[in-house]
C-alpha cells in the first residue's frame, strides 16, 4: 500500500505479525525521524502501526519532508 495523501496528510498503516515487530518497528522510525528533526503523528493497536506526516512549522500541510520522511520510513519496512 502507498501512502494517501488526504486532507494535507500522508497516512500509511503498517501490519506486522505481532506487537513486538509492530513496536520494533516504530523504534526504528522514531531513530529517523530524530534523525531528519521532523516527528509523526502515530498510533499503534497491536499489529498495526498507522503513521501520518504533516509539517506542523508550514502550517500543517504536506511537504518535501514529509515525503523524505515517508521514503525513509518504507526502506525500513521492506
Amino acid at each position: 500500500m502507498n501512502w494517501t495523501e488526504v486532507n494535507n496528510t500522508l497516512t500509511k498503516e503498517f501490519k506486522f505479525n505481532d506487537f513486538q515487530e509492530a513496536f520494533a518497528f516504530m523504534t526504528r522510525v522514531a531513530f529517523l525521524a530524530e534523525q531528519q528533526g521532523h516527528h509523526p503523528n502515530w498510533s499503534n493497536v497491536y499489529n498495526t502501526v498507522r503513521i501520518e506526516l504533516t509539517t506542523h512549522d508550514a502550517g500543517n500541510v504536506v511537504t518535501q519532508k514529509d515525503h523524505a520522511l515517508a521514503k525513509a520510513i518504507d526502506a525500513i519496512s521492506a
